[in-house]
C-alpha cells in the first residue's frame, strides 16, 4: 500500500507547527547543533532507533557537531505524513542531545 503524498496546503500547514524545518523541494529539512559531536552521535543513534521502528529512515549530513535531517518518502515521491511523525519525533528528541537550530543561511 502507497503512502500518500501531502498537498501543498497539508505541507504549508505542518511546517507552522514544526519549528526549526523547512521545504527544500520534495524534502524536508532541520539543521541541529549539538553540545559537542559525540551528543551529536548519540543524538543521530536515537533518530536511528526511532527510524527502525517504523521503517521510515532519514538522510542524515553529520559536520561536526551540525547534524542535517532530511525527510522524505522516497517511495512515494515526496513529503508524506511519515515524514510529519518523523519530524515530530526528532523535535521530541533534540532538546535531550542539541543546544539548538543552525541558523538559516
Amino acid at each position: 500500500m502507497s503512502t500518500p503524498l501531502l498537498t501543498e496546503s497539508e505541507i504549508v500547514e505542518a511546517l507552522a507547527t514544526l519549528p526549526g524545518w523547512s521545504r527544500s523541494g520534495t524534502a524536508l529539512t532541520r539543521s541541529i547543533q549539538a553540545d559537542s559531536f559525540p551528543v551529536g552521535i548519540e543524538l543521530v543513534r536515537a533518530v536511528a532507533e526511532v527510524a527502525e521502528a517504523t521503517n521510515h529512515h532519514p538522510d542524515i549530513d553529520i559536520r561536526w557537531r551540525t547534524i542535517t535531517f532530511t525527510l522524505s518518502t522516497h517511495s512515494a515521491g515526496g513529503i508524506t505524513g511519515l515524514d510529519l511523525a518523523l519530524a515530530r519525533e526528532i523535535d521530541r528528541l533534540a532538546p535531550k542531545f542539541a543546544g539548538g537550530d543552525v541558523p538559516n543561511e
